[in-house]
């Protein structure tokens, strides 16, 4: 079977899946734990019920929206590591907004969009200060990045302990919740909004046009694959690459805004989540493939909700889900680098 067939690729892949199944089982077997049980709590804690799906998916839409944003700095060829700052400066940016026009006269709808705008805005603009860094002061990305999240935590809980302090009272629960019509529509019942599905899937739409049937995508990934001949060629490089930390930091700003518009109706500490990080390694394991970043999202969502069953049931730690990805992710990026070291041989 030739290395670069489709059969062949997916073979590989399978085989990656397996070996990340079989090295988080013997962690589960050094810990003295049923392998088949963990997976099944994980399971049953994801699918159990209409609840526990519900809250699979409002885990899925800022994941989503951290993978779609990784994948543009991806072809770029950036690693975009601080997107969970922008996730976390798009909430800030929203819940100033809100504050600012929650007793006015002017319609809830219209608060609700201008506050998601800021939220993009926000992202968008601390994405800019790692791109800046990176494309005219010569400081690599990832260090960059990882400062600014930095940054972005202590922000959140200055503004917490400080500025929005709830009257009267310092707590880690965050800021005082927004009145019932500035919180995003939710299914009777449920805490899922059926627009940040939306606005999940539209993004993902948006980001597979724009990567894949348009002059700008292309140039983007002659940037990422080849920087210097991309610069010969004459395309500006340096203005594609911050356009890609712009892209990328306005969807993780929009995340942001939808932490607080429709599940948490507040700025919490930790509104970030960790979408950020889980965002950029769904991103490593689709392979700029931006079609398949929904179900892999959607599966890391499961994992992670799921996992929360083994420390009640099993008295494992919660951890074991990133055990999972972190592995799954690792043997993906070794059976593909296999492949083409077997493919240059052929």
């Amino acid at each position: 079977m030739k290395s670069g067939s489709r059969w062949y690729k997916t073979g590989m892949q399978l085989a990656a899946i397996i070996l990340a199944l079989v090295f988080t089982t013997i962690i589960l077997l050094i810990a003295r734990a049923q392998p088949f049980e963990a997976y099944k709590n994980i399971i049953l804690g994801s699918f159990s019920s209409i609840d526990s799906i519900t809250n699979v998916i409002v885990a899925w839409i800022p994941l989503l929206l951290a993978s779609v944003g990784a994948l543009v700095t991806f072809t770029a060829g950036l690693w975009n590591i601080g997107i969970e700052g922008q996730i976390t400066l798009g909430a800030i940016s929203t819940t100033f907004v809100l504050r600012l026009l929650q007793d006015t006269s002017m319609p809830p709808a219209l608060i609700i969009f201008i506050g998601m705008l800021a939220g993009f805005i926000g992202g968008a603009l601390w994405a800019a200060l790692a791109g800046a860094l990176k494309t005219y002061g010569g400081v690599n990305e990832i260090f960059g990045g990882l400062g600014l999240n930095f940054v972005a935590t202590a922000i959140t809980i200055w503004l917490i302990f400080g500025p929005w302090k709830r009257p009267g009272i310092g707590s880690m629960s965050g800021t005082e919740p927004f009145k019932e019509q500035l919180y995003l529509p939710t299914i009777e019942g449920l805490r899922l909004s059926w627009w940040s599905v939306l606005i999940g899937l539209l993004a993902l739409g948006v980001i597979y046009i724009l990567l894949s049937n348009t002059h700008f995508g292309l140039k983007l990934k002659a940037v990422g694959k080849n920087r210097r001949a991309a610069s010969v060629l004459g395309i500006p490089t340096a203005s594609y690459m911050m356009s890609a930390f712009l892209i990328c930091g306005g969807i993780a700003g929009l995340a942001g805004a939808l932490q607080v518009l429709a599940v948490y109706h507040r700025l919490i500490p930790s509104i970030s989540s960790g979408y950020g990080y889980l965002g950029l390694m769904v991103g490593m394991l689709v392979n700029y493939q931006v079609i398949w970043t929904a179900p892999v999202a959607f599966f890391f969502a499961a994992l992670n909700f799921g996992s929360i069953q083994l420390p009640i049931v099993m008295k494992l730690d919660s951890s074991l889900s990133g055990v999972l990805q972190g592995s799954l992710v690792l043997f993906v990026l070794m059976m593909d680098g296999v492949r083409k070291r077997l493919g240059k041989k052929a």
